[in-house]
């Protein structure tokens, strides 16, 4: 069903599927006012054809939520792998195992997922060559791409001529091409294949035809990727059929100022001079009259029966992460017979120790990973990741998982038992009682059975979410807790038991509201201490001053190795800030311990938008000009404010916003021992987005490095930050696991001195000589004059009279910059914006960003 053009928002079904549409006239294309409604009816109208190009493969999706902007406003793009939390549960899915990941991606097999994905704005559709198999794994690619892409100073009509070069090629290898204008820049060519070559194979095929075609026509066609290369020529991206790589699907709209389509071609309109990208009004009366004239370049779905498991089958994830011939864990078929009721808690000594928790639940074992294990006093919540379901054979599961696959380690079983169901809402809450063995882990200085509650922190129950566990203070009569000084997987203190019976059996509807109330109050009521700190896993409380934030340090898209095993985040041009909640008051520091709270007043209500009783969150400061982008310099009129009446007048002339990237602590569980990976599930569930975006959780790119670096010098923006997958929070520490790489040169830099202008201003500061550490002393970079407005001299005027010295307070400072001289004492920090270093190290063209009230001498790191 086709939404109305002009409905806001309207619920809809869809080959039986119900969905939510909203927010229907939203301008997703301002330049030609096309809306969400436009967008949805024109994927509606295509659906068979893109199901055709795009069904049974992991879907990369390109989503502009607030639309695609303008040239002079371009939008904000979000690149996603994995399938969203909040995805409906019957989208078809699966997994695909990475290193030490796993990426759960949703695929278009229906007109209802491609619903849903218009429904949330994701408007490139993105996949390999390749599908998933029946039984959920990689496929060998059933056709070949070719992406011609033209160079600097190249267009669409030399592409057109590489492609009517490729073809007689391509023929004469067996192999017929079939065109697709890209609605970017170039041209697209698909050829199908029958399914028993591996992608690398392909690849080098490819790759020998794009270096044939670059031997013949050296001044047209190119085969080297290097951006040197390519100016007035066409690049033959033969690497489009790496299994690891994706192409816009055909059909797919195209994020471009106008709603252009990947647009299947015929060969005599390649041959036309007049040669253009399609819009999508186009496609649709192309559509019409002639069909899909692509299909013959990819193989029919297989019929229904032939589904990847995934769709249906709950163990398809688990499937998928595990290489039967390899792993000794159970690897069965299907799910189990339903209706059971037992539990197991497994010690897994893998990466980490941790202690996995499964129950059985309609065939399967639903399961979560605690870190600290099920505490053991109800004083004490513990974090829970929940993580794919397992067969029911697991349970019975010891052994060692190889060195290399998921999850590699040693496995032996804590407890296990059956447990009685009191409550269950999916992805929400579970409440029951377990009944371990007398001699099980839950034994320890006590009684083997306990009543626990799990309660999501904000996540839905799609994919992996976050949890608490927490052990009940009302106990089943015939439990006992542990006495003082028992020791399991904590220290628990001693706690006389509850004595009121445990509910079997499903909820009694007259108990349920009272109930609810107990397990969020009982749950959330570790002990309280005073505002503005955080608890700590020992229950050590400290202040936000005290929380150190994690350094990165400066590198290139060359110097990331494994690019596959980072995340990539947009780098904010602000100033750091930790944020610690507690009891709904919001507590600031900058990044050398300093309380900011007064300076930013606006970030009082992050309390209310935070699911959890206490938090301590790692972000940064920013503020937007007109154009919605970081601009340093309009931050540096809030960050010297200190009175309350400047700060009030400032909000409303420069708003600020808190970008939220890592999550320290939550309801005193310490997350820093945790991978980045889980911290930021946990962060993107623990905290909801204000709804006028002043506080924002900004997603991860899911994009490849090069994609994440375009990205970001698309948007204007200073560059990307890559953070290793795997990697913990090393509070203070500068870490290699963090890394920023930035497409503008900029340096921190300590004022040692200044020289005064010239002409009226011969007796103000003219220029300030900066210097950088060099070990314990410091080193002279220059002289910057640029950048520095009249009122930043005479506001920093007054402040370099109070640190005056009479000598210069380092070595090395040329007689041409020294002769006249004002030297101060190296207290101040700025950052200056600069072309490149000179052989001698000194700072080519500086210009002046700004001061850096958040940091000290000791903090400036030469980023070379």
């Amino acid at each position: 069903m086709a939404p109305s053009r002009t409905a806001r928002q309207q619920t809809v079904t869809v080959e039986g599927r119900t969905l939510r549409l909203s927010s229907l006239d939203k301008v997703l294309y301002p330049a030609t006012g096309t809306t969400k409604a436009d967008v949805l009816a024109y994927y509606a109208a295509v659906a068979p054809h893109v199901i055709l190009h795009a069904g049974h493969r992991p879907v990369t999706r390109k989503r502009w939520v607030h639309g695609v902007g303008t040239a002079e406003e371009p939008g904000q793009v979000f690149f996603q792998k994995n399938i969203d939390d909040n995805a409906p549960a019957w989208v078809p899915r699966n997994a695909i195992q990475h290193k030490d990941h796993t990426n759960v991606y949703p695929m278009v097999d229906d007109l209802a997922t491609l619903t849903w994905l218009g429904q949330i704005a994701a408007i490139e559709i993105h996949v390999p060559q390749w599908r998933f198999g029946p039984d959920g794994a990689k496929g060998n690619p059933d056709r070949m791409v070719l992406d011609l892409d033209p160079g600097p100073g190249a267009g669409l009509a030399d592409c057109a001529a590489v492609a009517l070069l490729a073809r007689p090629i391509l023929q004469d290898m067996g192999l017929e091409p079939f065109p697709v204008t890209s609605g970017s820049k170039g041209i697209h060519l698909y050829c199908a294949l029958d399914g028993r070559q591996t992608s690398e194979q392909v690849s080098a095929v490819a790759h020998e035809l794009a270096r044939a075609l670059e031997a013949d026509h050296p001044d047209l066609a190119v085969s080297d990727m290097k951006k040197a290369l390519r100016s007035r020529r066409v690049l033959v991206d033969w690497s489009q059929n790496n299994a690891n790589k994706t192409t816009v699907s055909p059909y797919s709209l195209r994020g471009r100022f106008e709603p252009t389509v990947a647009a299947p071609r015929t060969w005599e309109e390649i041959e036309a001079e007049d040669l253009a990208h399609l819009g999508y009004r186009e496609v649709l009366q192309r559509v019409e009259t002639l069909g899909d004239i692509l299909a013959p370049a990819t193989p029919p779905l297989p019929a229904s029966d032939g589904a990847p498991a995934s769709a249906s089958d709950r163990l398809s994830t688990y499937r998928a992460m595990r290489d039967a011939s390899k792993t000794p864990e159970p690897v069965p078929d299907g799910v189990g017979p339903t209706g059971g009721n037992s539990f197991v808690i497994q010690e897994h000594h893998a990466r980490r120790l941790h202690y996995d928790f499964r129950l059985e639940r309609e065939g399967v074992l639903v399961s979560w990973a605690i870190p600290k294990g099920p505490p053991l006093t109800p004083s004490k919540n513990h974090l829970a990741v929940q993580t794919e379901d397992h067969p029911l054979d697991y349970g019975a599961f010891e052994g060692t998982i190889p060195k290399g696959e998921y999850g590699g380690g040693e496995v032996t079983i804590w407890d296990t038992g059956t447990f009685e169901l009191e409550k269950w809402r999916d992805g929400k809450e579970v409440i029951c009682t377990l009944h371990g063995k007398p001699d099980g882990g839950l034994a320890l200085g006590g009684t083997a059975i306990r009543r626990y509650a799990l309660i999501n922190t904000g996540g839905g129950s799609n994919g992996r979410s976050n949890w608490l566990i927490h052990l009940m203070k009302e106990q089943p009569a015939e439990a006992r807790l542990p006495s003082a000084g028992a020791d399991g997987l904590d220290n628990p203190q001693a706690e006389d038991p509850a004595r009121h019976p445990v509910v079997s059996g499903d909820d009694p509807e007259n108990a349920s509201a009272n109930r609810d109330a107990d397990v969020i109050e009982d749950a959330r009521s570790v002990s309280a201490e005073s505002p503005g700190q955080a608890a700590t896993a020992s229950g050590r409380w400290v202040g936000a001053g005290s929380a150190r934030p994690m350094l990165a340090t400066l590198s290139s898209e060359q110097g990331i190795a494994d690019p596959d095993q980072w995340a990539y985040e947009m780098k904010w041009d602000g100033v750091r800030c930790i944020a610690v909640v507690k009891d709904g008051t919001v507590t600031l520091a900058s990044r050398n311990g300093i309380d900011t709270t007064p300076t930013y007043p606006e970030f009082a209500d992050l309390g209310n938008l935070l699911s959890a009783g206490s938090a301590v969150l790692d972000g940064e400061i920013v503020a937007l000009n007109a154009k919605g982008r970081p601009d340093f310099g309009l931050l540096q009129t809030r960050m010297k404010l200190t009175h309350r009446a400047e700060i009030d007048a400032a909000r409303k002339k420069t708003p600020v916003v808190l970008m939220l990237f890592d999550l320290l602590e939550l309801d005193g569980n310490d997350l820093t021992g945790l991978e980045y990976c889980q911290r930021r599930e946990l962060l993107e569930k623990a905290v909801d987005e204000a709804e006028d975006r002043h506080i924002q959780v900004p997603p991860t790119l899911d994009a490849t490095l090069e994609e994440a670096v375009e990205a970001s010098r698309h948007l204007g923006l200073e560059g990307i930050m890559a953070k290793r997958l795997t990697s913990d929070y090393q509070p203070g520490a500068r870490s290699a696991s963090w890394v920023k790489i930035k497409h503008l040169h900029t340096q921190e830099v300590v004022v040692v001195g200044w020289r005064p202008g010239r002409g009226n201003r011969a007796s103000k500061v003219g220029s300030l000589l900066v210097a950088v550490p060099d070990g314990v002393d410091l080193r002279y970079v220059g002289r910057v004059g640029s950048g520095l407005t009249e009122r930043d001299l005479a506001e920093v005027g007054s402040r370099l009279k109070k640190l005056a010295r009479k000598t210069a307070p380092l070595d090395g400072v040329p007689g041409a910059d020294a002769s006249d001289a004002h030297w101060v004492r190296p207290s101040l920090v700025g950052e200056v914006q600069y072309s490149e270093h000179t052989g001698t190290g000194r700072l080519r063209h500086p210009v002046w960003r700004g001061w850096r009230p958040d940091k000290t001498p000791s903090d400036v790191v030469v980023e070379m």
